[in-house]
């Protein structure tokens, strides 16, 4: 199947699912309630990844997944009122890419320099999660809370450790 065909087919397959999601809001009353507006952002992070799919652009599933993790993280604020949150948990957004780095490189039939990268990613933005979110004190580490600063030697350490060693072979 050539390029053109499938972006074609992506976008009225894009266009069938987004019409259906609408025609179903309208005609089953309370049906709407399950789908908050950050859903909709999580959605379109999904049709990022099936257009990526569908058009063989493993690539797709990067911005996919920072898309639908802010979706996801907009949720959570948004059912909670914890809109507070977004001080520290931007710290995510690092580990988002690190998740779709991981996953275009599964669907690109690479394995394991996307492991290594996107991993170390998402390593450097759960610390940067909890170092921020203790030092904010949004978050309640109990005795981990006040050794958060450990977290970031340990992790600077293993970024000088893991460096020179890559930078040897």
């Amino acid at each position: 199947m050539d390029r053109r065909r499938r972006s074609s087919l992506a976008t009225g397959l894009v266009l069938i699912l987004v019409g259906a999601l609408i025609f179903a809001t309208q005609l089953v009353p309370g049906w709407e309630m399950w789908f908050q507006w950050p859903l909709f952002i999580v959605g379109i992070g999904a049709v990022l990844l099936v257009i990526g799919l569908l058009t063989r652009v493993p690539a797709m599933a990067v911005p996919a997944c920072i898309v639908a993790g802010i979706g996801g993280l907009l949720y959570y604020q948004n059912v909670t009122g914890d809109w507070n949150s977004w001080a520290y948990a931007w710290a995510l957004i690092p580990g988002f890419l690190g998740v779709g780095i991981i996953l275009a490189g599964l669907l690109g039939g690479r394995f394991r320099k996307p492991l290594r990268e996107g991993g170390q990613l998402i390593l450097i933005s759960l610390v940067l999660f909890l170092a921020f979110g203790s030092f904010l004190g949004l978050i309640g580490l109990g005795p981990l809370g006040q050794y958060w600063p450990v977290l970031l030697i340990a992790l600077g350490a293993l970024i000088l450790f893991n460096r020179l060693i890559f930078r040897r072979r």
